[in-house]
């Protein structure tokens, strides 16, 4: 009898140690899923977000006391604006992802072309975008007030690589394209202000204080 006991207690005892090791098993295996869906997620966001390339504001977040880099760029209306040109100027910077960010960057564009805080003799916003000019018309045929805003055209993207902004957070083609970043240059031609606005909001009262500061 004692030996049949004994018998009985091994085959219960395995029995409850294949079922632990069963149930600890499956829920390995669950939260392997749930690892494995998170990471997919997390490389579809990327995907959205400019795929593998890495946020990097390294060169953005140095941008404050230092003078602006130069440029010439081509506005739509044909006309070849300089920055250094521009000194006594105050000169607000928006680089905007431009044709493919509807509405919210044609939406700040456009409050810029309607602001004349931002179009006067002491205070200029120029709006650098990477699109070709030639299709910036059809922007324009479907928001007309854009018309009234300065817009730069840095096809080669030369000039958004030299300033940081393609990188940075409010890029949805991460790489490629800005997203909706601000710089603001004194008129010595020294930068005094830099903002990234993963927000998109539309920006001009806190810009102006911004500029109220200097």
């Amino acid at each position: 009898m004692k030996f049949k006991g004994t018998i009985i207690i091994m085959v219960l005892t395995s029995a409850v140690t294949w079922l632990v090791f069963s149930i600890a098993s499956n829920q390995n295996k669950s939260q392997d899923s749930k690892q494995t869906a998170q990471v997919q997620g997390d490389q579809s966001t990327a995907d959205h977000h400019g795929g593998s390339t890495p946020v990097s504001s390294t060169t953005f977040d140095k941008l404050v006391g230092k003078k602006a880099l130069d440029f010439t760029l081509e506005s739509y209306n044909g006309e070849k604006i300089t920055l250094s040109s521009l000194k006594g100027k105050t000169v607000v910077l928006f680089f905007s992802e431009g044709l493919m960010c509807y509405p919210a960057c044609w939406n700040q564009i456009a409050a810029f072309g309607k602001d004349q805080r931002f179009k006067n003799e002491n205070t200029l916003a120029l709006t650098i975008v990477n699109d070709k000019k030639e299709e910036w018309k059809s922007a324009i045929d479907k928001m007309p007030e854009l018309v009234s805003a300065a817009v730069l055209f840095d096809t080669s993207r030369s000039v958004s690589n030299a300033y940081g902004v393609l990188s940075l957070p409010s890029s949805m083609h991460r790489g490629q394209l800005p997203g909706h970043s601000y710089v603001i240059v004194d008129k010595s031609g020294t930068i005094r202000f830099a903002k990234d606005d993963a927000q998109m909001a539309v920006r001009n009262d806190s810009l102006i204080s911004e500029i109220q500061k200097l």
